[in-house]
């Protein structure tokens, strides 16, 4: 454990204001530049946030949140290191009890995994106001299903094709869902209400924004500023009254006249199976 006794951070604290909560975190980062960077924003930006660790590799990480043991509440993690992917450390330390995110140069499919699963994620150059929200929601859902949702991060990062399953972050906890499952989603401010089959809703702690692009590949589409259907639900599209839907659960959704022309484009793209 030389490593990790090295690079353990002290844990003692100045004092800070009797009414904030402190979350110890590590830093798992291999650039020099990266790593301080991130601990100057996080100590500008995120008060919270209390460093008592950092690393700069797989075997390196492995040994500092195994020395600190149950101390850790988030993991900053680079995603590729000069020994392999962070993946591998999480692999060894599982089941992990810890909040994660991301740290990550744009990369596609590691972005779209974090959101369908729930993840904190930060993309370099880090923007700090960006910093400061995903910081806020990570640490409001601390110690809620983080394996699992790994788990869903898994399934999409190594197979996007055949992936099935989101996680939804809603107001009450969070919900592991099939995509094939969501009837509809409607906004409400900056929740949204997602409507399954069999009558289950659940409201999301997300705009109606995030999910048009991320349920796009899975035959959804914004019919309308407040509406997003699975066409595999509609029932019958009704072509009077500017035009609405009735979907399997009964409900009716107006198509808004700005969004109609390129609806009606997707059904004729559908009917000739384009």
């Amino acid at each position: 454990m030389e490593v990790a006794l090295r690079n353990a951070l002290p844990t003692t604290s100045p004092v800070k204001p009797k009414d904030r909560e402190v979350f110890k975190a590590v830093i798992i980062e291999d650039e020099e530049k990266g790593m301080a960077n991130l601990k100057n924003l996080l100590a500008q930006y995120c008060p919270e946030i209390k460093l008592i660790g950092d690393a700069r590799s797989v075997k390196e990480g492995v040994d500092l949140i195994s020395e600190l043991s149950l101390e850790v509440e988030v993991a900053f993690l680079d995603i590729n290191l000069p020994d392999g992917q962070v993946f591998q450390l999480l692999k060894e330390l599982s089941p992990i009890n810890f909040e994660v995110v991301f740290v990550t140069a744009f990369e596609e499919y590691a972005i779209k995994a974090c959101e369908y699963s729930s993840i904190g994620y930060i993309v370099k150059p880090i923007d700090p106001d960006l910093l400061r929200e995903t910081v806020e929601r990570v640490i409001s859902k601390r110690n809620s299903q983080i394996n699992n949702r790994l788990e869903i991060f898994n399934a999409y990062y190594n197979n996007p094709n055949a992936f099935k399953k989101m996680s939804v972050s809603a107001l009450d906890g969070i919900y592991f869902i099939n995509i094939a499952d969501i009837i509809r989603l409607e906004a409400d401010d900056n929740y949204t209400h997602i409507f399954m089959i069999g009558g289950e809703r659940m409201t999301a702690s997300k705009t109606i924004k995030s999910y048009e692009e991320l349920l796009a590949p899975f035959n959804f589409y914004r019919v309308h500023k407040r509406h997003i259907i699975n066409l595999n639900y509609m029932r019958k599209f009704v072509k009077g009254d500017g035009g609405y839907l009735i979907m399997d659960d009964s409900i009716k959704i107006e198509v808004s006249r700005r969004r109609r022309p390129a609806f009606m484009e997707q059904m004729r793209r559908l009917q000739e199976g384009i």
